[in-house]
């Protein structure tokens, strides 16, 4: 079993408002953990706390520890573009840049000082192939991104996080701005990639966290209320409260 992230006592406020308290969650390599609970819970705070996006909110603080295979991602000497190279991340809204399909995929290895031309190359079918669209793509590379469906920018979006090799790959909804096969699309890549990476996804939708996740941790009020595996959580959760919210009681 290999722990690749893990929050200790990680608290979120935003000015003098307490977001997220005290949370200890931890993520293996190879395993999709999905983040559910009702809107205004905390877990995209949560989820933008491990590769620290909350810096970039005004007035945000974070207390407590995030280590990122044993190295605290909060010490001051942290080095954040390392971070979030280690770190990626997928939002809900697909973001291709008006640039080629090519180039998309290719940005992340081009900012990080990779010259070799036939490399870059390699590194984005390699990565057009883990997210399920270089079939898809492989004739028209080098045209507009923003030509693809939303379903396809959402995956090429993936591989662009996925050409820099990360370690942990973070996905904020990916899938709610999407079509049902585009949503399809979308999560068989997530179940293909899994292997050898860290995977946490926030949904609203409990029938994808039950259907793609390994393990689900259920938040609510800004508090993590219950965490474990996903059929042990929708089939016989410990707590009312993630019963409540599973059976429809609320949310």
């Amino acid at each position: 079993m290999s722990i690749t992230m893990k929050a200790q006592d990680v608290s979120v406020f935003y000015g003098d408002h307490k977001a997220l308290h005290n949370v200890n969650l931890s993520f293996e390599s190879g395993k999709v953990t999905a983040l559910i609970g009702p809107s205004g819970c905390g877990k995209s705070t949560f989820l933008r706390c491990l590769n620290r996006m909350n810096d970039l909110v005004p007035n945000a603080r974070v207390e407590g520890v995030i280590e990122l295979d044993g190295e605290n991602i909060n010490a001051p000497t942290a080095n954040v573009a390392s971070l979030r190279r280690r770190v990626g991340m997928v939002f809900q809204k697909p973001n291709p840049f008006p640039k080629s399909i090519f180039e998309n995929v290719a940005y992340g290895l081009r900012v990080n000082g990779m010259k070799d031309e036939n490399a870059i190359a390699e590194r984005v079918e390699v990565a057009l192939t883990r997210a399920a669209l270089f079939n898809e793509v492989k004739d028209r590379l080098y045209s507009s991104a923003l030509g693809l469906s939303g379903g396809q920018q959402q995956r090429l979006c993936i591989a662009r996080a996925l050409a820099v090799e990360p370690e942990v790959l973070l996905m904020d909804e990916p899938a709610s701005a999407l079509d049902p096969i585009a949503t399809r699309h979308v999560e068989e890549s997530v179940m293909e990639l899994k292997s050898g990476l860290t995977i946490v996804i926030v949904t609203h939708s409990m029938q994808q966290a039950a259907r793609i996740s390994d393990e689900t941790a259920f938040f609510y009020m800004g508090k993590l209320i219950e965490h474990g595996e996903t059929d042990v959580i929708f089939t016989r959760p410990a707590q009312k409260q993630t019963e409540d919210y599973i059976t429809g009681r609320f949310g």
